[in-house]
């Protein structure tokens, strides 16, 4: 994949946008970072969510699968490092 195109990020905000509104019920959110040229999607999570020990299964059960669902560009999720 080339560079993201505004198209794609901006679906993928949307989808980011409606996962905060769960999330935001736990004091938490989730932030688009960077999309790579390899379809990974990089998110970072903020609030209670950031040091929540159910993180791994929010972004893989809702973050990730929200995503993969409504947007064929992205092939994976992951935290971003900082």
């Amino acid at each position: 994949m080339a560079d993201p195109c505004e198209e794609v990020i901006a679906k993928i905000k949307s989808v980011l946008a409606e996962a905060n509104r769960f999330l935001s019920i736990d004091n938490g959110s989730v932030e688009y970072v960077d999309l790579e040229r390899d379809g990974i999607l990089r998110v970072r999570f903020h609030g209670s969510c950031a040091v929540c020990p159910l993180r791994p299964m929010t972004l893989r059960a809702g973050v990730e699968r929200a995503v993969l669902l409504e947007v064929a560009e992205v092939r994976r999720v992951e935290l971003a490092l900082n």
